[in-house]
């Protein structure tokens, strides 16, 4: 009797980084993509018929907030193993995956082996990071949680993150608003809480300040 596949679920919201990884995926004996999806909405609907082992996400889905997905999916359908897959640096983001229920974290500009390595552990039931940013989190976690006084940037919440990138990506506070579905209130507020904890005083200098830290996020 042949050995059942294990069944990969990938969401992205670029086609051709969806057929990329199908691809790759399929040229492995023992695994294939049994769906995809470009949004949040469509990826719930499929995954709840398609019932994969484990699904890729792309913590950059458009409009949506990949990491809230994460936390979705961990919800919703808690036996599906979860690899976030991003062109971001780990160091921000890897941690808050793991956070939302993620059980790995890879680069993109990782080779295709590495790709495949990440699924095939956590498939076993391990995490699946790289070992600086596993030392990183080990480290944290000895100092009882303490945040890096260098890394300000981490100190943001999910939320204060996503509208401080958004901000560096030019868009306004009522279009954040819009894309957040909250009120423009609210958005002042997340950009209060954002100076306060990364020590700046005016919006120029929060503006500045996210648009130079959305430059070192464009892929190398």
């Amino acid at each position: 009797m042949s050995k059942s596949k294990s069944k990969i679920f990938v969401v992205d919201d670029h086609p051709l980084v969806r057929e990329w990884l199908t691809n790759l995926i399929h040229k492995d004996p023992d695994l294939v993509v049994c769906g995809e999806a470009e949004d949040p909405d469509s990826a719930l609907r499929a995954m709840a018929t398609a019932k994969p082992d484990l699904a890729i996400i792309d913590i950059s889905l458009g409009g949506s907030s990949g990491i809230d997905l994460i936390r979705s999916i961990a919800s919703s359908f808690p036996k599906i193993a979860i690899i976030a897959l991003s062109m971001h640096d780990e160091r921000v983001y890897a941690e808050r995956t793991i956070r939302a229920g993620a059980r790995g974290y890879i680069m993109k500009r990782e080779s295709t082996k590495k790709i495949i390595e990440a699924i095939r552990e956590v498939l076993r039931g391990n995490l699946y990071l790289s070992q600086s940013m596993t030392e990183q989190i080990v480290k944290k976690v000895v100092s009882s949680g303490s945040a890096d006084s260098g890394d300000a940037i981490s100190e943001l919440s999910d939320r204060e993150l996503e509208v401080f990138k958004l901000l560096g990506q030019g868009y306004g506070i009522g279009e954040i608003a819009e894309k957040l579905n909250v009120n423009f209130k609210t958005v002042h507020t997340y950009c209060t809480r954002i100076k306060e904890k990364l020590k700046i005083s005016t919006g120029a200098e929060l503006l500045r300040e996210a648009i130079r830290w959305n430059a070192t996020l464009a892929p190398t």
